[in-house]
């Protein structure tokens, strides 16, 4: 191969690099700005309950009604409690390095930012966690972020309401950690379901009236930062069943950090294949 070829497939490698990276940015500023809408939104819930309260409260002289109104506004500020140390634990998740990571804490953490938001879609959520689920070596940020997404996506795909099931299992088998997210939704079609991480591809006309979904980088985000993971992302989907996405990561620490942009690789290898390298 000749110097200009090889020059030429550099910087072909870099160029899908600085995309990949540039689209990877834009997903995470994207599930940034659902999490600070979703967030605003509960808070603005909770103040707004203990505002009602409060001046219901004040209306009132007999104890029976101001009991009422303290009971209400304390729950209201539990609640409040709860969506604070949600926020401070992904902050907490913002590290770029490998670490021991608790997945049930990881669903907790989501489930509270989106409890209100599964309720207001008649949404019921069924959580079944093993015992003793081993810790994984992760990047706690990026694997809330993939959470995040499946929980969105599974809503939307309910727009009538639904069941939820988020199971997290040991899976001794292939020493994994499983966690699942399964919708009871229309499903999608096998057609659709072979294109679905590929990037800008959607099976969403566009963002709901909350502002979420319909990019088509969501998905395509997911599996490049599982299989950063050295881990694996599945989807079963059947018509008018539903659609279930399985994370499988795998037990015990990596031994060195994956980089995110990792999913040029598949890219790279089309294009050696080509010119033969």
């Amino acid at each position: 191969m000749s110097d200009g070829q090889q020059n030429e497939i550099q910087r072909l490698r870099d160029e899908i690099d600085a995309l990949k990276k540039q689209l990877d940015q834009s997903q995470r500023m994207t599930a940034l700005g659902e999490l600070v809408s979703t967030t605003t939104h509960e808070f603005n819930n909770v103040l707004m309950t203990i505002i009602n309260y409060a001046k219901m409260g004040m209306r009132h002289d007999d104890k029976q009604t101001r009991d009422k109104a303290f009971d209400k506004i304390n729950n209201a500020g539990m609640r409040a409690a709860k969506i604070t140390n949600a926020v401070l634990g992904m902050a907490r998740n913002r590290s770029e390095h490998f670490e021991l990571t608790d997945v049930s804490k990881l669903i907790d953490e989501s489930m509270v930012l989106l409890e209100r938001e599964m309720q207001k879609y008649r949404i019921s959520v069924d959580i079944d966690i093993d015992k003793d689920i081993p810790e994984i070596s992760a990047i706690g940020n990026q694997i809330q972020q993939v959470l995040m997404n499946l929980l969105i996506n599974a809503r939307q795909a309910m727009s009538e309401g639904g069941q939820l099931v988020i199971k997290l299992k040991k899976n001794l088998k292939n020493n994994t950690v499983d966690l699942s997210v399964r919708d009871y939704g229309p499903g999608i079609s096998q057609e659709k379901l072979r294109k679905i991480f590929d990037p800008f591809y959607s099976t969403k006309s566009g963002p709901d009236e909350t502002g979420k979904g319909g990019t088509g980088v969501g998905l395509s985000t997911c599996k490049n930062i599982i299989e950063a993971h050295g881990g694996k992302i599945r989807v079963e989907s059947s018509l008018g069943k539903g659609t279930c996405f399985t994370l499988m990561f795998p037990v015990g620490k990596q031994k060195s950090p994956v980089q995110l942009a990792r999913g040029i690789s598949g890219a790279v290898s089309q294009i050696n294949a080509t010119t033969g390298t």
